[in-house]
């Protein structure tokens, strides 16, 4: 591991695969990313009124302050689209060789109507995935 993406949305399982990020990055002397996409879908509005960039610039700055206390600089990332199609994206594009994902352990049906970021980024991305439950 060389370079970790982190996807982090302030969630719960986020601030774990917050801390597993932390412990990988000391351990492998990683360079870390961390990345919040601002949703938008075709169709729709282009951003939901509960995902709006102010919303997702206070996650990085939570997950960044994290960082810092743990003796790390992390280079934030903060695009619009797709969550799961921009963090493989942006994994590929700046070179990441791992991604760390939190799952939200949605149910089947929830699963189907939303889907499921870190299902998506697991089978798709061409890095490594780490998903943390």
């Amino acid at each position: 591991m060389k370079k970790i993406l982190l996807a982090y949305d302030g969630g719960e399982p986020a601030r774990k695969a917050l801390a597993q990020a932390i412990d990988f990055a000391k351990s492998c002397g990683a360079e870390l990313g961390v990345i919040s996409v601002v949703p938008t879908r075709p169709g729709r509005l282009p951003v939901d009124p509960w995902d709006d960039r102010t919303v997702h610039a206070e996650e990085l700055l939570e997950a960044r302050k994290t960082l810092r206390e743990a003796g790390i600089e992390p280079t934030l990332i903060e695009p619009g689209g797709d969550p799961a199609k921009t963090i493989e994206r942006v994994a590929e594009e700046r070179g990441y060789d791992t991604i760390i994902i939190g799952s939200r352990g949605l149910g089947t049906v929830a699963r189907t109507l939303q889907g499921s970021v870190s299902e998506h980024v697991a089978a798709n991305a061409r890095a490594t995935v780490i998903v943390v439950r």
